[in-house]
């Protein structure tokens, strides 16, 4: 055992073999600009070794492009090296390419799976493998590069990015698992995308706030000009003009209706070209390597859970009991309460899940002290795909550092409000049962709750439980979809094509509209 004198206070922590910490974070942005060569643009694979080397030369403390004997001494330690997958390029081992541009040799290379959860749920995995003894040094790191593909695409070309074709390279090591997001039932009614299935989330928000669709609006443009009035203070955010909440919340030529009630202003950024990742060991791995410990920030505690896995089986679809249970845990793992928290960063694709995360934790999302985001959101701070959490914790860390001392709360998520995790940090460890974190798989909670029974039609009178109305590029309604319960709360899945139909659905509340479902899937009012 060792004494810890930090924040105030003398705490009996572990020796410092078992006490994780991250040590170095970094962050790429690189804005879009068309006048220069778009084929010269840097590639994923380039943003990814960029960040690393940055996080390498944050963990001394030194400037963009100095010299940092302890970051390469952290380097040259690594036993694992993870890459968040990217939806922009994809290659056999990316993690081995990372590591031969950095010049260094960990023995694991593995690749995380789909979600926005990864970079913090890596974060739970490799602080308990440090606490356990098993894992000393380890990187974290994502990037995408959407914009840069879109841009060559619309000159007519395609990226020509670095890939491996040798068949003898060894696949990674998976990080987790996956599986499809919808359902046959969900995909046929036309739940297929994320933005598809979040406007579905945000009108059952409205339903549980009891605003007219008018005040939902409205509310929406102002909890999305909170995030952008964040970004604009971000040196890393992709958009830093910080539009109203006017703005954001009307259709327009540049912001148009993508999904009822979305604005295009109100849902996720992937067209942006960033990078991120962290780099974490242990306190003696730290130490040996010469880091300041005034560097540090400390993993305490975090949790993990799927929700009921497809949006068909959940009873309220307006509502996270896994991210209420995963923060109810991670804070009880660090002997913390919310009063606690100083700064969080909550996963931000679109309004919906920010909402719901700051109902399910307690918190207000226009709270002047504790903004929801330290990034500005995957909107305005931008949406690198699975990568965006790495950005948080960048920031936290960073932020964690400015104050001197605090507790900073990260959220991660995937697919549709499905994959969950939350993890507290801070500028000294929370020894808790001799353990300098802990981690609870908060899974058998959430399966303990009782699922919707689904039916793929249903007799007699329906009630409209949520609704959305999508729009093609040119402004245009294309299609309705329905979530409907019969009179047992049975649930089904009901589409609408009717053109009076959709503008009724656009222009009044749809909300507990009563009606029927024909075999085929066909809402019809009654």
């Amino acid at each position: 055992m060792e004494l810890w004198e930090g924040a105030g206070s003398l705490k009996i922590v572990l020796n410092p073999e078992r006490i994780p910490v991250i040590v170095g974070v970094g962050q790429v942005t690189n804005p879009g600009d068309r006048s220069g060569d778009l084929f010269a643009r840097p590639q994923p694979l380039d943003l990814m070794v960029r960040a690393l080397n940055a996080a390498a030369e944050d963990a001394s403390g030194a400037q963009a492009g100095g010299a940092s004997k302890e970051g390469r001494a952290i380097l040259d330690a690594l036993e694992a090296l993870y890459v968040i997958p990217s939806f922009a390029w994809h290659t056999r081992n990316p993690a081995a390419l990372v590591a031969e541009r950095l010049a260094c040799n960990p023995e694991l290379l593995g690749l995380a799976a789909t979600g926005g959860n990864m970079p913090q749920s890596l974060v739970h995995s490799l602080a308990s493998q440090i606490v356990a003894g098993e894992l000393n040094c380890a990187a974290v790191v994502g990037a995408e590069c959407m914009w840069s593909r879109g841009a060559m695409r619309s000159v007519g070309g395609s990226p020509s990015w670095t890939i491996q074709t040798d068949p003898d390279i060894p696949a990674p090591t998976m990080y987790s698992y996956d599986q499809a997001g919808s359902t046959e039932l969900e995909i046929s009614r036309g739940i297929a995308m994320p933005l598809e299935a979040y406007p579905l989330i945000e009108e059952a928000v409205r339903s549980r706030s009891g605003r007219s669709p008018a005040e939902h609006q409205a509310h929406l443009g102002r909890l999305s000009e909170r995030m952008a009035q964040v970004a604009a203070k971000n040196p890393y955010a992709w958009i830093q003009s910080a539009p109203s909440a006017e703005l954001i919340a009307t259709p327009s030529e540049s912001n148009r209706m993508i999904a009822l009630p979305y604005t295009k202003m109100m849902t996720a950024n992937i067209s942006v070209d960033q990078g991120a990742g962290y780099l974490m060991c242990s306190l003696a791995v730290a130490r040996a390597a010469g880091v300041d410990e005034d560097r540090l920030i400390f993993p305490l505690s975090g949790a993990d859970a799927n929700e009921h896995w497809f949006l068909s089986h959940r009873e309220d679809l307006g509502t996270s009991p896994a991210i209420r249970f995963c923060a109810k845990n991670a804070l009880a793992n660090a002997s913390l309460s919310l009063d606690d928290v100083d700064l969080v960063d909550l996963y931000s694709c679109f309004p919906a899940v920010v909402q719901i995360a700051c109902e399910e934790i307690g918190l207000d999302p226009f709270d002047p002290e504790r903004p929801p985001s330290l990034t500005g959101g995957l909107t305005f701070g931008g949406g690198p795909g699975n990568n965006y959490v790495s950005h948080s914790i960048a920031s936290m860390v960073s932020r964690l550092r400015e104050r001197g001392e605090g507790i900073g709360l990260v959220s991660g998520l995937g697919w549709y409000s499905t994959k969950h995790a939350v993890g507290l940090y801070g500028t000294s460890p929370q020894a808790k049962a001799d353990r300098a974190f802990e981690w609870t798989d908060t899974q058998p909670e959430v399966n303990a709750l009782p699922q919707c029974a689904v039916a793929t039609t249903l007799e007699g009178p329906v009630a409209v439980e949520t609704y959305t109305v999508s729009f093609g590029r040119e402004g245009l309604p294309e299609r309705g979809i329905v979530a409907l319960r019969d009179a047992n709360r049975v649930r089904s899945w009901g589409s609408v094509t009717d053109a009076e139909e959709l503008d009724r659905m656009i222009h009044e509340d749809y909300l507990g509209a009563v009606g029927s479902l024909s075999d085929e899937g066909l809402f019809s009012p009654a």
